[in-house]
C-alpha cells in the first residue's frame, strides 16, 4: 500500500521575521502506523503537523498529503455553546450528511471513548481528560484515513494520561488509522509509536523504530533503553 503521507525536501519560512521552521525536510509515515514526532519547543514538529493538515502549506519541496484529516488539539478546540454530542456531530454535520446519519456517526464514537453517557452536557461540565475525549471522538467522526494529535495531553495529570494513552491504542487498533502524534515526552513516544521521529531546528535528525510488544511497560529495562536511545538521539542531534 502506497503511504499516506510523503514529505520531500520540505522547507516552510515565514517572511516576517525572516525564519525557517522546517528545513530539507523528507519522511514517508507509513499506512496504519502510529507514528510520533519529538523535540524542543520551538522546532517545527507542530508546523509539520500543521502542514499535513493542510492548515500551513509549505515553502518549497512536495508533500503528499490525504485530502481529509482528524485532528485533536493540545487545547481541545471544542465550542463551549455545544452539547458533547452536538461538538462530535460537528463535522459530519459540516460535510452536509443528515442529522440523523452525523448524530449515528457521532454517538459511535463516543462510545469509544467512554462518553456515550454525556451526550448532552456541555464541555465546561466536563473534566480536561473528558473534554480531550471528545477531542478524539470529533476527530475520528471526521471519518478520514489519518488522524493527528498536537500533545494532546500535555495539559492532564499522569494518570489520566495513562488511561487516555490505553483507550487510543485500543481506538488505533481497532480503526487501523494512521496516526501522528506530536509529543514532547520520551516516554510517552515510545509508549505509543512504531516509529519516533527526532525533529530538531526543524530538521528531521534520525527516525527510530520501537521494537517493543505491547502493552508496554514503563518499569521494564527494554522500555527505559528505548527511552534512553530516544532522548540521546535528540540529545546528540
Amino acid at each position: 500500500m502506497d503511504p499516506p503521507i510523503v514529505f520531500t525536501d520540505v522547507c516552510k519560512s515565514y517572511d516576517v521575521p525572516p525564519a525557517f521552521v522546517v528545513r530539507d525536510f523528507s519522511l514517508s509515515i507509513r499506512r496504519e502506523e502510529f507514528f510520533c514526532l519529538v523535540g524542543a519547543s520551538g522546532c517545527g514538529k507542530s508546523t509539520l503537523l500543521k502542514m499535513i493538515a493542510g492548515i500551513e502549506q509549505p515553502t518549497t519541496g512536495t508533500l503528499l498529503r490525504p485530502e481529509r484529516v482528524g485532528m485533536v488539539f493540545q487545547s481541545y478546540a471544542l465550542l463551549p455553546w455545544l452539547s458533547v454530542r452536538e461538538n462530535a456531530a460537528f463535522a459530519p454535520k459540516m460535510q452536509r450528511l443528515p442529522d440523523e446519519k452525523a448524530y449515528e456517526i457521532a454517538d459511535r464514537y463516543l462510545r469509544m471513548v467512554h462518553l456515550e453517557s454525556y451526550c448532552d452536557k456541555l464541555p465546561r461540565e466536563l473534566s480536561g481528560g473528558q473534554r480531550q475525549r471528545i477531542g478524539i471522538a470529533r476527530a475520528l467522526a471526521v471519518q478520514a484515513d489519518v488522524m493527528l494529535l498536537d500533545e494532546p495531553f500535555s495539559a492532564l495529570d499522569p494518570i489520566i494520561t495513562d488511561e487516555l494513552h490505553d483507550d487510543l491504542l485500543e481506538i488505533w487498533q481497532e480503526t487501523k488509522k494512521t496516526v501522528v502524534m506530536v509529543s514532547h515526552s520520551f516516554e510517552e513516544a515510545v509508549t505509543l509509536a512504531d516509529r519516533v521521529g527526532i525533529v530538531c531546528d526543524g530538521r528531521l535528525k534520525s527516525v527510530i523504530a520501537i521494537d517493543l510488544p505491547r502493552p508496554r511497560i514503563a518499569e521494564s529495562l527494554p522500555f527505559v533503553l528505548e527511552v534512553k536511545k530516544v532522548r540521546e538521539a535528540l540529545v546528540h542531534a
